[in-house]
């Protein structure tokens, strides 16, 4: 078995879920693996070290524990996904420096969000680290792009169908 470390993030329906009362549920449907956070009212956020045989069973395995408990709760996000380069240093044990002298390499992909503080999908730096001869933790990457697919999808149902093909032509350019 390999262990997964990924973190779930669930909107909850607060009106019918107590969440004092739960935790002790959550535990016992298979969630003793998880550090639990409820400081944002109305959310549920888990952080899991899970052994399983691939990622995807991993977090499939943790959304069913918590869907056990939490009925109407609906998966919002996935982590880890998004990553700046201080995110980057600590994963890869070297300073940012390092991480910025990569990271302005033609090849080296390009950032969801490039201001003051650039931020990737981490699947898609962990695979240019694969390919530039770096060791990469694979059980990362299998949850990296895992995260990043789920996050993708999510976003997905929330867009306008209309707009969604539009954007998918512009996408392909």
């Amino acid at each position: 078995m390999k262990e997964y470390d990924f973190r779930l993030i669930f909107k909850l329906n607060h009106k019918k879920e107590n969440l004092e009362t739960d935790l002790d549920r959550l535990y016992e449907a298979g969630c003793d693996d998880a550090i639990v956070g409820v400081g944002k009212e109305g959310y549920l956020a888990l952080d899991f070290i899970r052994e399983s045989n691939s990622g995807h069973e991993a977090i499939a395995s943790a959304v069913e524990n918590v869907n056990q408990v939490f009925k109407e709760a609906k998966l919002i996000q996935v982590s880890p996904d998004l990553v700046g380069v201080k995110d980057l240093a600590s994963i890869f044990k070297c300073s940012r420096q390092n991480i910025q002298r990569n990271a302005i390499k033609s090849d080296f992909p390009n950032p969801v969000y490039n201001g003051a503080q650039a931020i990737w999908h981490l699947a898609t730096v962990l695979n240019w680290f694969v390919l530039n001869n770096y060791q990469v933790d694979p059980e990362r990457l299998e949850i990296a792009e895992l995260a990043m697919s789920i996050n993708a999808a999510i976003a997905v149902q929330t867009a306008k169908p209309k707009l969604l093909d539009r954007a998918k032509i512009l996408a392909a350019i």
